[in-house]
């Protein structure tokens, strides 16, 4: 059995440890089945928000004679686009790699493994055993396939087969209305393919502020054939089409089709596969790995972070947690993980993006809120943009001006964003820090200025 100082779980934020860990000079074994940089630089954040740039591009080609500019789509080499986003990311995951087995205290393991012991693991090739001093869990997720009906015998595909594909689907059909759903339908649809999106929820983004998901789910529907509130109960192939039913609470029922089927139904941690029980690391019901404020598991010696840990889904929430695990982990400290300052954005058209509470969730705990709003249209640049569904939405505490969330719908809402996430990181957290902010004139940030004024 090989020993080490730490073994990583995980390349893709876990490789930040193993690189970590090993310039501290430590011996890291990292563990890792497929490409390094894990679901973000592979088959999540890294191609498709590329191959969202493009739909953006199209989009406002499309969007041209709205502003006096005579012009059209004339082509999309489908294909192409695909093989050079594909390439980039491969090219991006295989330079990491090598890193790793250049360094001289790192030992790769490219392979499938389980825990057996206490902070041990077996791999799969040959059944060879490796176990650290410490462990750093960071497995990551995968997509949920529902148990639907027919399904284990119909073509389909994931968000990750959704990436690269080598030719473009006609009809798209997507069974899920959350952010994968919004995103990967938002692209296909700019590319030419006819989208249709079943939605369990009666809106898609239904985690987002009632009033945002409410605009967004109007605005797909003029681009997407959306059923919302239905859930699939059962899929069928004939030949090259995929017919889905789905049903809705009153029993209405409803049948499409296409000729690919996109599950996008959400994901689910890998601790199943890893055997983590095993080794006495505790999950919740969902089958995240639970853990304490320091990212420590219940077993000893033994931290967790990024999707599998399951506090946040999000490329920049694993980056904040691998930061507090190097820290812990690595240099013995205890210093609890901050996620104040926690935002997320989703990338379509318009797009969304917000942290902190929306207001059916303050109205749920009974909370005292006051509401401040601005609409794009009614700025100068908003004006410009001709973003006439776009608004930001601010929720402040009535008596110390706390802010209690703030959620955007519009143009470059994943940048604007940051103003009150640096507010909740840097400042007082409150409305001041952004009203008492000079903003330039006429920026698309004095929409949010005007937001935060209102309340």
């Amino acid at each position: 059995m090989e020993e080490f100082d730490i073994v990583v779980i995980g390349g893709g934020t876990g490789n930040k440890i193993a690189l970590a860990g090993a310039e501290r000079g430590l011996d890291v074994a990292l563990i890792e089945r497929g490409p390094i940089g894990g679901t973000c630089v592979n088959r999540g954040c890294n191609p498709s928000k590329t191959l969202i740039h493009r739909a953006d591009v199209v989009e406002t080609v499309r969007r041209a004679s709205e502003f006096g500019i005579d012009t059209e789509v004339t082509g999309i080499d489908f294909r192409n686009i695909v093989r050079e986003v594909t390439e980039t990311v491969d090219g991006k995951s295989e330079r990491m790699e090598q890193t790793d087995r250049d360094h001289e205290n790192i030992t790769l393991y490219r392979e499938e493994a389980r825990f057996v012991d206490d902070r041990t693991l077996e791999l799969d090739d040959g059944g060879e055993r490796v176990s650290g001093e410490k462990v750093v869990v960071a497995g990551g997720a995968r997509p949920i396939v529902p148990p639907i009906e027919g399904l284990d015998d119909v073509d389909f595909l994931t968000s990750k087969d959704a990436l690269r594909l080598d030719s473009q689907p006609e009809q798209l059909v997507i069974i899920g209305g959350g952010y994968i759903a919004a995103e990967l339908g938002y692209f296909y649809e700019m590319m030419g393919t006819a989208v249709t999106i079943i939605g369990r929820s009666d809106l898609l983004l239904s985690n987002e502020d009632r009033e945002v998901a409410e605009t967004f789910t109007e605005i797909a529907r003029g681009r997407h054939d959306v059923h919302t509130g239905h859930e699939a109960t059962a899929v069928a192939q004939n030949g090259n089409q995929v017919t889905v039913t789905a049903e809705s609470e009153a029993g209405d029922e409803i049948t499409v089709s296409g000729d690919t089927l996109l599950i996008a139904a959400g994901r689910r941690p890998n601790t199943d596969l890893l055997d983590v029980e095993t080794a006495g690391i505790d999950t919740d019901d969902r089958g995240f790995v639970r853990t304490n404020e320091y990212l420590e598991t219940t077993a000893q010696n033994v931290w967790a972070q990024g999707d599998i840990a399951g506090s946040y889904q999000l490329k920049h929430a694993a980056d904040q947690e691998a930061k507090y695990v190097e820290k812990n982990a690595l240099d013995g400290e205890r210093e609890a993980v901050d996620y104040s300052s926690m935002g997320h954005a989703v990338f379509t058209s318009p797009q969304v993006a917000g942290t902190g509470k929306t207001e059916q969730e303050l109205e749920e705990s009974s909370r005292e809120y006051v509401v401040g709003n601005c609409a794009y249209r009614d700025t100068v640049m908003g004006k410009a943009l001709k973003a006439e569904n776009g608004f930001v939405k601010v929720l402040a505490n009535p008596e110390d001006s706390e802010i209690l969330g703030c959620h955007i719908i519009g143009p470059e809402a994943s940048t604007l964003i940051h103003e009150v996430l640096l507010a909740l990181a840097s400042g007082s957290g409150t409305v001041s820090d952004v009203t008492d902010t000079i903003h330039i004139h006429p920026a698309l940030s004095k929409v949010v200025l005007k937001a935060f004024e209102d309340v």
